[in-house]
């Protein structure tokens, strides 16, 4: 079955003849892809020991593995939204989805270090063609009766797919840190990939926004290079030690998007401007693109920082860091399949009280933390981590259905690039901005904590016999060793300091003894380091939550949409 969108406001009901009888079969397939898309994003993480090892991969190679895929997703979605409109979205889709697989495949048969480096990087540019096609075929292809549902499931499938990426990656890795398991990682994605597209071919219905004549090539320049100037300095900068060029960039990004903003003003409407700039007139898609992006700019970070304290700081293997966020990908899943049910009752409300229940989910992580520190456990972080994750469903589908709700189908790609674009942004700055406050305050509480467990290590070296002389320069070397890698934002590198301490010739008490030291004082480092910390993802949901008391109801949602349509 094949429809084409017209300028009808998305607002407004579609006939029931016009509806297609597979589209929730359309669905199953789009959701898949979008899970592999985001999954991706993080499920790399994991395997940079065994990546490093296997391919004998500098730190420069590693950062490209990592941030070339996110890096490449963000500045081309608008574009990749844009193209849907104008080539129709179940192409751009299957032109996605194909290349995706093929960048997956060449991924996990990489040979060196560059190979695997430049199929992230095209992974990431078809996962951009693929993801907004998503937002635009619900949009198309559901009425609005049905696309707070729809929506529910894409919510449930963001959320799995951001939190699911560690333990995935553990259960494929495993403990394998030199032979080939990583490249499982992204083979995985060729069957369920293949399985999709062939779905998706026969039941996905095409659609283009009319008057869809030529993609905007001056717009695409300026934004992709606005982007760019913005979200490669803030995926790299942390790794480099912030060098200047990082801050040229970021002060280059806004002077050129704002010429962007210009450029597009100056389009007239039969031109097809790369973002109608018109949507921001809407009050919901305005509203709504910042607060999702304030929103998502504390999910990442907040994952992010509590693998390093419990991978590094717990010593939990990849596999157990993994297991312990279930609860949290359950109570997501949970609360996205019901949030429809809940937005029809408390309307945009949900989003408030969702992002109230989210703060209280992580109120509880930092009390479990603070009162356990270096003994907490993985179950005790379950009731926290329930109601988080109920928090995350209750916000993430209802808001996208907000967003979108009011937007012209003609513009459904244009809008759904722009949003996924804002998230993207928002994740990166997320997690640079908290990152930079969690490393410089685990560096600023290395002396105090060391200093803590220096007494007790110094005992435990006299005891096993080591001359005083001896334990007091052993300790010293201990406790700059400590501090220097406390310092360090790559966790994989040694610094010089700690490759001078030898250990391998004492005897097993003193080695156990520096063992304990140094596990206590990781543990206590991290601990406080992110209980200090996630004050700041308190304060982004608090301000999300109030912010989203700006948005319209549904009722006036809908009143603006009948308006719209009487005036075509």
């Amino acid at each position: 079955m094949s429809t084409t969108a017209t300028g009808t406001e998305v607002g407004a009901a579609a006939p029931a003849p016009q509806l297609n009888p597979r589209r929730w079969t359309a669905l199953l397939s789009a959701l898949t892809a979008a899970f592999m898309v985001l999954l991706d994003i993080s499920i790399v993480n994991v395997a940079i020991p065994s990546i490093r090892n296997n391919l004998n991969a500098s730190d420069a190679d590693i950062q490209l593995v990592v941030a070339g895929y996110g890096l490449a997703y963000a500045v081309v979605l608008i574009t990749g939204g844009r193209l849907g409109d104008i080539f129709g979205r179940k192409r751009l889709f299957m032109i996605g989805m194909g290349g995706f697989i093929s960048a997956s495949a060449l991924c996990g048969l990489a040979q060196s270090a560059l190979m695997l480096d430049l199929s992230r990087v095209l992974q990431g540019f078809m996962a951009a063609l693929m993801f907004p096609q998503v937002l635009s075929m619900i949009q198309v292809m559901f009425p609005p009766q049905e696309r707070a549902r729809a929506f529910g499931m894409l919510g449930a499938v963001i959320g799995l797919a951001t939190i699911m990426g560690p333990l995935v990656g553990g259960l494929i890795i495993r403990s394998d840190v030199t032979g080939g398991s990583w490249r499982w990682i992204f083979l995985v994605n060729v069957p369920i990939g293949v399985a999709s597209l062939l779905v998706a071919a026969r039941v996905v219905p095409e659609s283009t926004a009319p008057h869809a004549t030529r993609l905007d090539v001056p717009g695409v320049v300026l934004a992709s290079a606005g982007l760019f100037l913005l979200v490669f300095p803030l995926v790299e900068g942390q790794s480099s030690g912030w060098p200047p060029w990082t801050y040229i960039c970021l002060v280059l990004s806004p002077l050129v998007l704002g010429l962007f903003v210009v450029y597009e003003r100056g389009l007239g409407p039969d031109q097809f401007p790369l973002v109608q700039l018109s949507l921001f007139r809407i009050p919901a898609f305005r509203v709504g693109v910042m607060i999702s992006g304030l929103f998502l700019a504390g999910i990442p970070a907040f994952f992010f920082t509590l693998s390093l304290t419990l991978q590094l700081g717990l010593r939990y293997t990849p596999l157990q860091a993994g297991l312990t966020v279930i609860p949290w990908s359950a109570g997501t899943a949970v609360a996205s399949a019901f949030s429809a049910r809940v937005a029809a009752r408390l309307d945009k409300a949900t989003i408030t009280v969702g992002s109230f229940i989210l703060v209280l989910g992580v109120l509880g992580v930092i009390l479990t933390f603070h009162l356990s520190a270096e003994n907490v456990s993985s179950l005790a972080l379950v009731p926290s981590f329930i109601i988080g994750g109920i928090g995350l469903g209750t916000v993430i589908a209802p808001l996208l259905n907000v967003i979108l709700s009011g937007v012209p189908g003609r513009d459904a790609g244009s809008a759904s690039g722009v949003l996924t674009t804002f998230q993207q942004v928002g994740g990166a700055v997320g997690v640079a901005v908290i990152g930079v406050v969690f490393f410089a305050l685990l560096s600023s509480r290395a002396a105090p904590v060391v200093s803590e467990v220096t007494p007790q290590l110094r005992a435990e070296l006299l005891a096993a016999q080591l001359p005083a002389p001896a334990a007091d320069q052993a300790i010293a070397t201990f406790t700059t060793c400590f501090r220097d890698r406390a310092a360090e934002t790559d966790p994989t590198r040694t610094p010089p300091s700690c490759r001078n301490v030898q250990t391998s010739s004492a005897s097993p008490a003193v080695r156990g003894a520096f063992s304990h030291a140094a596990n206590l004082a990781l543990a206590r480092d991290f601990t406080t380091t992110l209980v200090r910390t996630l004050f700041i993802n308190v304060a982004l949901w608090v301000l999300t939550g109030l912010l989203a008391l700006l948005l319209p109801t549904a009722r006036a949602q809908q009143r603006a949409a009948q308006g719209a349509v009487a005036t075509h």
